[in-house]
């Protein structure tokens, strides 16, 4: 990490790490005293807890790096959003998609109860990985046999959530990269499905057992695209943590649940239309620059993510100066060297978190074998070798 970059980078990342760990303090004191009394209780007061720490991620996108985001969707569905509870497809395609699902659940206030199927080691994460593990998220091996009653249990367990909630599945299984659609191109070209341009072959299985465990409570799939203009530079981790500008065009359609398939088989069918379909809306924004076929609803930046990072600066800020006054830690080559290795700890965990949201960094894809027993498993097999 360069100089210039670790000097915005660490105080951010100390500002992250302190508040981050405030708030998992008070999540395990909840989570030991609260829930075993009342979970939903604890989880309407973890909901705003939690957003306490999300926030100053949307902080970071909308007022340090003023990424515009705009929101492409019809005035029904955007009135919808925040009041219902939905499951929510997306296509991988930036290093902070996740971040963009944030702002927009942020925007709909539901923020703290939103959840995502995450790869079982992000919750190792420090801070936001402990966060999310309290929060409810499901976390996956990315196998089949061992994720099938992970995955159903997890579900199962929302069936009673008090509050709306969104539950976030990238079924594409992997972040996209060029080297993984080159794949992803020559899988669909060997077996007779549709060629992709834009995205990776749908992982259907996981999408599948999502529907057929929420049918009941969940009312809504929406199905989000996410692309960037050509004028703006793709947005990363490093360069939202330089306060560099990007934008980010998202467009939303909402899907009645109760107007899926019935049978698991035409579920995963649909899961592929729609890929197919969101894969030509893609190649129309390539043409258009834009999402013609949907309004552009007003997103302004809100107050209340500043109003909660300046609160946050505030009290680290004020702890830190009250704790170096009362340990007088900086009076001893110890302390010194105690406060040095602290830093580059924090400088060592924020490294992590940028690599962490690295397209790259995902493992190369590789061509699965050209005859399949079926082309049901065909897109589980190549994905399962792009993790």
């Amino acid at each position: 990490m360069a100089i210039a970059a670790a000097a915005v980078v660490v105080p951010l990342g100390l500002l992250f790490f302190a508040s981050g760990l405030i708030v998992n303090f008070f999540q395990a004191i909840c989570y030991v005293l609260v829930r075993p009394l009342s979970k939903n209780l604890y989880r309407r007061i973890n909901r705003v807890v939690a957003e306490l720490l999300w926030l100053e991620l949307v902080w970071l996108i909308d007022w340090w790096a003023g990424v515009k985001v705009e929101i492409y969707t019809d005035r029904e569905t955007s009135r919808l959003m925040g009041k219902e509870h939905a499951l929510v497809i997306c296509n991988h395609r930036s290093d902070i998609d996740w971040l963009v699902g944030w702002v927009l659940a942020q925007r709909s206030g539901c923020l703290g109860s939103t959840l995502a199927v995450m790869k079982k080691s992000s919750k190792f994460l420090p801070v936001i990985g402990w966060s999310m593990w309290f929060s409810e998220y499901l976390f996956l091996e990315r196998s089949w046999a061992k994720d099938e009653n992970t995955l159903k249990s997890g579900i199962r367990r929302l069936n009673d959530f008090p509050l709306p909630f969104w539950l976030a599945l990238f079924v594409e299984g992997t972040r996209f990269t060029n080297v993984k659609l080159l794949a992803a191109q020559e899988y669909a070209t060997s077996t007779g499905l549709p060629v992709p341009r834009n995205v990776l072959i749908p992982r259907t299985k996981g999408f599948v057992s999502a529907v057929s465990h929420m049918q009941s409570f969940v009312p809504a799939v929406y199905d989000i695209t996410v692309a960037i203009p050509k004028s703006s530079p793709a947005p990363t981790m490093l360069r939202l943590l330089q306060g560099k500008r990007s934008v980010v065009q998202v467009h939303i359609k909402r899907h009645l649940m109760n107007e899926l398939p019935e049978t698991d088989e035409a579920v995963a069918q649909w899961c592929r239309d729609i890929f197919v379909a969101k894969d030509a809306l893609l190649d129309k924004h390539v043409a258009e620059d834009t999402f013609s076929d949907q309004e552009l609803q007003d997103s302004r930046r809100p107050i209340k993510p500043l109003a909660v990072a300046l609160s946050w600066g505030f009290v680290v800020v004020a702890g830190s100066v009250k704790f170096l006054q009362w340990s007088s830690l900086l009076s001893s080559w110890k302390g010194v060297a105690f406060s040095t290795f602290g830093l580059a700890v924090v400088t060592g965990l924020m490294q992590v978190l940028i690599l962490f949201s690295q397209a790259e960094r995902s493992n190369p894809a590789k061509v699965a074998p050209a005859k399949p027993k079926n082309k049901e498993e065909q897109p589980e097999a190549i994905n399962d070798k792009q993790q």
